[in-house]
Order: structure tokens, then sequence, then C-alpha cells
């Protein structure tokens, strides 16, 4: 049995009038992500991270934003499609350590769901999907809060 690392990083412009989602929850804000997608910045770090440890790229060279397929879509399906990836490339996963970089809103009250959501998506235990969050202590984009960033590292294990 081998393992392989994997290490995503995502960050996304926040704007009036748009939704945020983060790690598959929608989170109650006056600003949400702008992206092509839903702009779920967890989520996709979640899927460079496991995409980057099986070798097979990142999320824009699975799901360009110039594809009008992925407009407004919502990136559980994307993290859905990512595990079946890595899945025929022979991997599992083995545990996902993220960190969630925003000033507003506070996330701690949504982190246990967003565990269980990428669980299920993944089938992993909640115990397997650790989610952090921090500041930038007012610093930079994320201070000004014109924009948040997600980290993400997954251990695959060969199947």
């Amino acid at each position: 049995m081998s393992y392989r690392i994997g290490f995503g990083i995502d960050f996304h412009q926040l704007a009036t009038e748009r939704d945020l989602w983060i790690g598959g929850v929608r989170v109650p804000h006056h600003k949400g992500s702008l992206g092509h997608s839903d702009a779920d910045v967890l989520l996709h770090a979640i899927c460079d991270a496991m995409l980057g440890a099986a070798c097979l790229g990142d999320i824009g060279s699975h799901f360009p934003d110039t594809d009008a397929e992925f407009k407004n879509i919502d990136s559980k399906i994307l993290l859905r499609r990512c595990s079946s990836l890595i899945s025929k490339e022979g991997y599992s996963i083995v545990n996902i350590d993220s960190s969630i970089c925003l000033e507003l809103p506070k996330i701690k009250p949504y982190m246990a769901e967003m565990q269980r959501v990428i669980a299920g998506i993944l089938e992993l235990n909640v115990r397997d999907i650790s989610i952090k969050a921090t500041t930038t202590e007012k610093m930079g984009f994320v201070g000004r809060e014109e924009g948040l960033a997600a980290y993400a590292t997954v251990l695959l294990r060969s199947q």
C-alpha cells in the first residue's frame, strides 16, 4: 500500500448579491463568493488537493471556467466527480485537513455541518475531515473583507 499527499489552495472575491457557500453549506452573510461556479472556496481547495495527490492536474483543467456546463454548478458535484477521478486511479482518501481564511462571517457554527456534507459526499467518517478557520487580523484582501481563501491537504492511499 502506498500513500500520496496533496495540497490545494483557492481564493474568491466577495461580492454582494451572491450566496456564500463554504464546505457545501450556505452560510448567511451580506456578501457571497464570486466565481464561475457557486465559488465554494473550501470544496475547490479540497478538489485541488485530491487531484494533486493523484497527479491529475487541477480543478481548472477538469472543470474549466470557460465551459458553460460549469456555470453556477454546485461545487458538491465537482467534489463528487473528483472523488470518482481519484478512485479510477486506484486511490481512496485517508483524511483531509483544511483551513478557511476570512474575517466575517464567523463560521464556527457551520463547521460541523460542513464536515457532515463533505464526509457524506466522499463516504468518509466526519472525524476524517478537519476544518479550521482563521482571520488575517485585518491585513490584506481577506482582512479588508474583499475575499476569502481556503487551504486543504489530503492524504490518499492506493486501494
